[in-house]
């Protein structure tokens, strides 16, 4: 992602534009592999070695307050980040923690009509959150099942 559409993102979101606020952003995008707080720490040290890991840690609950990305809990316990863009689900394995991203158009069409006849009393829905769990079966995941 470019670095006017970083800032373009934080205007956007009435945030003040900041060197820190900026490699933070940057880091989520540049990563795309759902990070962890550390992940993002790692990369941001490597050329901005002044941001202290405590400001990228509120910078990620910013965002997350804001929407600019989200939170998720991985089954063990592991904190991910992911910067919003298109509405998806998420493919968890429970055996590496890998996370990929998962878009149906079908689906968010089913859940939508769904939702909006289903009435739930006391209770506004603000996001829909769907991960599904299981196991990823690639060539690597094939042949390990093969030499076990």
């Amino acid at each position: 992602m470019k670095k006017k559409d970083i800032i373009s993102i934080l205007l956007k979101n009435k945030l003040k534009v900041t060197p820190q606020r900026i490699a933070v952003l940057d880091a989520a995008y540049h990563l795309r592999n759902h990070p962890t707080a550390e992940n993002i720490i790692d990369f941001i040290k490597k050329n901005h070695s002044h941001i202290a890991a405590g400001t990228i840690y509120k910078t990620l609950e910013i965002f997350a307050q804001k929407g600019i990305i989200k939170k998720m809990l991985t089954e063990s316990d592991i904190m991910r980040y992911d910067p919003v863009e298109k509405k998806h689900f998420h493919l968890y394995c429970y055996e590496s923690d890998r996370i990929e991203d998962f878009y149906d158009d079908e689906l968010n069409v089913i859940l939508d009509r769904y939702l909006t006849k289903k009435v739930i009393p006391n209770f506004k829905i603000n996001d829909i959150k769907i991960q599904l769990v299981g196991r990823f079966t690639d060539f690597s995941d094939v042949n390990k099942s093969k030499n076990d």
